[in-house]
């Protein structure tokens, strides 16, 4: 992760391509609706069994590097948090059978 994280922090560089925290989320928040279109697309808005379309992994690329550029612009090792949310799932799952945080 901190491999990918600082290549993203050099190509943002390279290309100029900086901009607010704000601006970066609402990228992400793009880059997911068109992720969720693709996933959309593989089941023909469910009318059939999802199959993987040729575009779907660019898509979850396009979502992994916007988070990542908002990673970055906070200074969070990505790597840090996955191990935190990780553990925090774990021990949900031991305490509750679930990983989510509803009651």
């Amino acid at each position: 992760m901190k491999n990918m994280q600082e290549i993203v922090k050099e190509m943002i560089k390279e290309y100029n391509l900086e901009s607010s925290v704000e601006i970066k989320f609402i990228d992400l928040i793009s880059e997911a609706g068109e992720l969720g279109k693709e996933i959309l697309k593989g089941n023909n808005y469910g009318k059939k069994e999802f199959v993987k379309t040729d575009n779907l992994e660019l898509e979850i690329g396009d979502v992994l590097f916007s988070l990542i550029c908002i990673a970055n612009e906070l200074n969070i090792d990505l790597t840090v948090a996955f191990d935190k949310v990780m553990e925090k799932y774990n021990s949900r799952f031991k305490e509750k059978g679930t990983i989510g945080s509803e009651e």
